[in-house]
């Protein structure tokens, strides 16, 4: 199957991809190293062609950020999370740690707060 990986915003073609029938296309939420760069998948775009009066899936493009996978992501309730998703402050988003403290670590914000907690003041 073929897979192409397309710049987000400009579609800009940056890759393309054959994975056997029985690889996985990454989902959104994920990244993927590729060509010796690294991505991560914002959108996913199924592509169909017409075959003996049949629609059969021909390609899928996704739609990446080139991104490094952050070394304080981690799965967490089946996605991805930057951070600790413990902290009531937490995006719970492969895009952003927090508001309080975006480029962490987590370990090191004085505004940590176990989730479920009231806030100081």
């Amino acid at each position: 199957m073929r897979v192409e990986l397309r710049q987000i915003g400009s579609d800009r073609l940056l890759e393309v991809l054959e994975l056997d029938e029985s690889g996985e296309v990454p989902h959104p939420g994920r990244w993927l190293e590729a060509g010796g760069g690294s991505y991560l998948v914002l959108q996913r775009r199924h592509r169909y062609q017409l075959r003996n009066g049949r629609y059969e899936l021909a390609s899928v493009a996704l739609q990446v950020k080139a991104q490094r996978q952050p070394a304080d992501a981690r799965w967490w309730q089946n996605q991805w999370v930057i951070g600790d998703p413990s902290c009531r402050f937490n995006a719970r988003s492969p895009l952003l740690r927090c508001a309080v403290l975006p480029d962490g670590p987590c370990d090191r914000c004085s505004h940590f707060a176990a989730a479920g907690s009231q806030p100081h003041g």
